[in-house]
């Protein structure tokens, strides 16, 4: 399934990431699309990045990147989501407005912005279209969270169209739409870090086993309106860092207590999906952490180590 996370520190910088959960990888790696990178749209011809280099996880197929998440030297990014069953893209272009192919949809965006404002304004006049990029890989069904240094949204393209929501809580997992979620979280108001004075019942003093009980009631399963509940509560109570090291820490430590682990949640019969890599950016250092189910040491690839000055894919 997935999850994503986004928050800024007290400095103004972004720190976005997510986790790939399934039961196996793709072949993923880290790719840095430079500046001078030449890609042939779909449906819109030839373009160049307008937002500076672009680095993320992805596979490369025909020359284009793939990407399951990638952020801009703007400090734009997008990541996609598993939504199947409730994605539904136009089967053909939409005469009067801006078609993207929905594979190259995160590409198309952290090509052409630099911030969720300007995509939001664009995304009025925007179809994303069911066309895959060849016959070996089908049109996957996402939705998508966007986020800049100043806030996020969610972008769904279902039997109604265009939808976008601001997402106030910086949060995504998968199915249910994102307003669905949104709604659920009102029945765990009642959570909160604190820690519960003790009480009175008639003669008998209460008081906590320890920290923790007033979180009883947070879901700890997998299922994607539980992780929605559990991520939202991890993101939004966990104090601001002010450092690199610390937020890095904030960001793995938050999708941490959302991944998933191999023999807990079947797929099928045979196999069990779990959290393949984690990954996210800091627009502070402009750099990629990432880590893997094998491997779980968080290791890091910066732009500033490359040349983003060339036209050919860079591929880690």
């Amino acid at each position: 399934m997935c999850t994503g996370v986004r928050f800024s520190d007290n400095n103004g910088n972004m720190y976005f990431g997510r986790n790939l959960d399934w039961t196996v990888g793709y072949g993923q790696k880290v790719v840095i699309t430079p500046r001078e990178y030449k890609y042939n749209s779909a449906f819109l011809g030839e373009m160049k990045p307008k937002a500076g280099a672009i680095i993320g996880m992805a596979i490369v197929v025909e020359n284009t990147p793939l990407y399951f998440d990638c952020a801009n030297e703007a400090g734009l990014a997008i990541a996609g989501l598993n939504f199947p069953g409730y994605a539904q893209y136009e089967k053909t272009a939409v005469d009067g407005k801006t078609n993207v192919a929905a594979y190259e949809f995160p590409l198309w965006v952290t090509m052409n912005f630099s911030s969720v404002d300007e995509v939001e304004e664009a995304l009025k006049n925007t179809a994303i279209v069911a066309k895959p990029i060849n016959d070996q890989f089908p049109v996957s069904e996402l939705h998508f969270i966007i986020g800049d240094k100043n806030r996020s949204i969610v972008v769904e393209y279902t039997k109604n169209g265009m939808e976008i929501f601001h997402n106030d809580v910086d949060i995504l997992t998968n199915q249910p739409g994102y307003a669905w979620h949104q709604e659920n979280l009102r029945n765990y108001m009642n959570l909160s870090p604190k820690h519960p004075h003790e009480v009175k019942w008639e003669k008998e003093t209460l008081v906590p086993f320890g920290s923790g009980s007033m979180m009883r009631g947070l879901p700890g399963d997998y299922y994607s309106p539980s992780r929605f509940v559990r991520v939202a509560y991890l993101n939004t109570h966990y104090p601001v860092k002010d450092n690199e090291n610390d937020n890095v820490l904030r960001l793995f430590h938050t999708l941490t207590g959302v991944a998933m682990i191999d023999g807990a949640a079947a797929m099928d019969e045979t196999s069990f999906e779990k959290t393949i890599y984690t990954g996210g950016y800091s627009t502070a250092s402009q750099t990629y952490y990432y880590s893997t189910y094998e491997n779980p040491a968080i290791m890091h690839v910066s732009l500033g180590d490359h040349d983003l000055g060339t036209e050919k894919l860079i591929e880690i």
